[in-house]
């Protein structure tokens, strides 16, 4: 991988991470158009870390008081009915489930998991799921003519069932193209959240599972065509865009929808479908150098 790649596909990390438009489609598809070698899954992995790292800063003031608090409940300083405690907790359980099928899916997940055919599919089911969940917000936010507006749930209204739901909900990111911040999301706005809180939450809960996965993968990175210089400087690139983004995200979605990035995930998935029909692009190209 040359230098220009590697910060090719940082920006691309940085800029679609926290998007609900999945970061490891447009890293596989960056490869895929330009004609290089999938990064593979160990790449994305480690460039996480990047972005993460980037919610770690961001999200520092509540990460520290979740901490202290969560620490503080397992030697009764603080009660285990803290919001702060409790969020501890509910974190820990939303991340069993990517961590039990990233286990036992790793070699699909490095495999047939990243065929461009899947990868397509996934990017258009899942968008109209978000438009779905979208637009069941916007109704309950603005109400209607015939309806009243509804009150939707804030994270303390969180529990350990709905907690479960978000985990297995970022557990579907494990495949290219779903999302992890876009199946959360969904998730939560179909459970009843508002679209703050299902967004604050899934940034959250990925750290742990983001995290853990870059750290599993480094024993990967200088294999291959990656080596560990421009995995590297790419994830210090997706670490600067990602601040960015995650800074402008926060605020767009306190008073915009998600719609644009429905109809993004929707027109790239069947433009997808018609390259590969059409023979213009092979459902695995990038994976032998084309």
């Amino acid at each position: 991988m040359s230098w220009l790649e590697s910060f090719i596909l940082g920006l691309v990390q940085g800029l679609t991470e926290f998007l609900p438009i999945s970061s490891s489609a447009h890293l596989r598809l960056t490869a895929a158009f330009a004609g290089w070698h999938d990064p593979g899954a160990a790449f994305t992995a480690i460039t996480q870390i990047g972005t993460e790292a980037a919610v770690l800063i961001y999200f520092r003031k509540d990460i520290a008081r979740i901490l202290s608090a969560w620490f503080g409940s397992l030697f009764g300083k603080v009660p285990r009915s803290d919001h702060d405690a409790q969020m501890g907790w509910l974190v820990i359980v939303g991340s069993i489930p990517i961590g039990v099928l990233g286990v036992t899916f790793k070699d699909q997940i490095e495999g047939p998991f990243r065929d461009l055919r899947l990868i397509a599919t996934t990017l258009i089911v899942m968008g109209i799921v978000l438009g779905i969940a979208d637009r069941l917000a916007a109704r309950d936010e603005t109400g209607g003519r015939h309806r009243v507006v509804r009150e939707r749930k804030s994270l303390r209204e969180l529990g350990v069932r709905d907690g479960l739901i978000f985990g297995i909900c970022q557990a579907m990111a494990l495949i290219p193209g779903v999302s992890r911040s876009g199946a959360t999301i969904s998730g939560g706005l179909l459970m009843g959240y508002t679209r703050e809180a299902a967004a604050r939450y899934s940034f959250l809960l990925a750290i742990p599972a983001v995290l853990a996965s870059g750290v599993f993968e480094l024993k990967d990175a200088g294999e291959g065509h990656v080596s560990w210089g421009p995995t590297i400087f790419a994830t210090l690139v997706a670490f600067v865009v990602g601040y960015a983004v995650i800074a402008w995200f926060m605020k767009f979605i306190t008073t915009k929808s998600f719609m644009p990035f429905v109809y993004y995930r929707v027109l790239l998935g069947l433009v997808l479908i018609v390259l590969v029909s059409m023979g213009v692009l092979s459902p695995h190209a990038g994976e032998s150098g084309g």
